[in-house]
């Protein structure tokens, strides 16, 4: 049945639709520019500045940063800090949530104030570098993974997720014998799903993107994280100190704004290929997540 609408809803749906095409293209230009100039031709990009549609492709700036095989071994340390470090972010905030979620766990409420706190203050970058050079992680990567183990926001919620569930299914379980470790990997993991799938997105990107703690921590370029090494890239390109040495001299360098734009699509297209394998997840978990049962 069609239902005709009054001019002052159309108005509305019209300026809405207007807004929203407005936040979508001021979303997406960006990016496209971005693609654009990093696969334009050098003589293109200096004569025209803005481009939105190159008349003609070229693949230099990625020749360039792939023109050393340090770049290769720095995809492959990211991606091994990724998948280390998120699976080490999901089993720690898993144990200590599901603990903080039972009604029977005395003290509870400490813990939680506690974790609460470290939300509002911490040591800072002096102490943490300390601990960290005195449990011996300089120059390691788990100086990249261990003191981030655990986010204090992340855990709350995961915390908020798993008191939602049934405490049938627990009661269940412990009457078949199951103890509270089985209770978890076998009861409680497989139905937190979402959460999990969400939280393992957000620690997936913070890992992905990880550069401060990289410069902080570790001295051999041989073990840079590929934000880092790009960062040298781009400081290179635009007559920055560095050791250019590194790439395969038969390449001339682009101009720098073609491998700057280069730099962001490498760093960037890994983490968007992987979300949608997320993306059905990800707003169940952070809505059945933030809201207390």
């Amino acid at each position: 049945m069609m239902i005709n609408k009054s001019i002052g809803s159309r108005i509305f749906d019209s300026v809405n639709y207007t807004f929203l095409i407005i936040v979508a293209l001021v979303t997406i230009i960006p990016f496209f520019y971005i693609v654009s100039v990093s696969f334009a031709e050098p003589e293109e990009v200096l004569r025209r500045g803005f481009i939105l549609f190159p008349t003609s492709f070229s693949l230099e700036g990625y020749k360039y940063i792939f023109s050393t095989s340090i770049m290769m071994r720095s995809l492959l340390v990211t991606a091994g800090i990724t998948v280390a470090g998120t699976f080490i972010n999901l089993l720690f905030t898993s144990l200590l949530a599901y603990p903080l979620s039972r009604q029977d766990f005395d003290g509870r409420k400490l813990f939680m104030m506690l974790i609460v706190f470290t939300m509002l203050f911490n040591g800072g970058i002096l102490p943490t570098f300390l601990v960290v050079k005195s449990l011996g992680l300089l120059n390691s990567y788990w100086a990249l993974l261990i003191p981030n183990a655990i986010s204090a926001f992340n855990l709350i919620v995961v915390v908020s997720f798993f008191r939602q569930l049934p405490e049938g299914l627990e009661e269940a379980a412990k009457i078949d014998g199951c103890n509270d470790l089985g209770l978890l990997f076998r009861i409680v993991l497989p139905l937190s799903a979402p959460v999990l799938a969400t939280f393992a997105l957000f620690y997936a990107v913070g890992h992905w993107n990880t550069f401060f703690s990289a410069i902080l921590y570790i001295n051999d370029a041989k073990m840079w994280p590929i934000q880092v090494w790009l960062r040298q890239i781009v400081i290179l390109s635009q007559g920055g100190i560095g050791d250019s040495t590194q790439f395969d001299q038969n390449y001339i360098a682009p101009p720098s704004q073609i491998i700057k734009m280069a730099v962001i699509v490498i760093s960037t297209v890994p983490i968007l290929i992987v979300y949608p394998f997320l993306q059905k997840h990800f707003a169940k978990g952070v809505i059945l997540g933030s809201v207390k049962g």
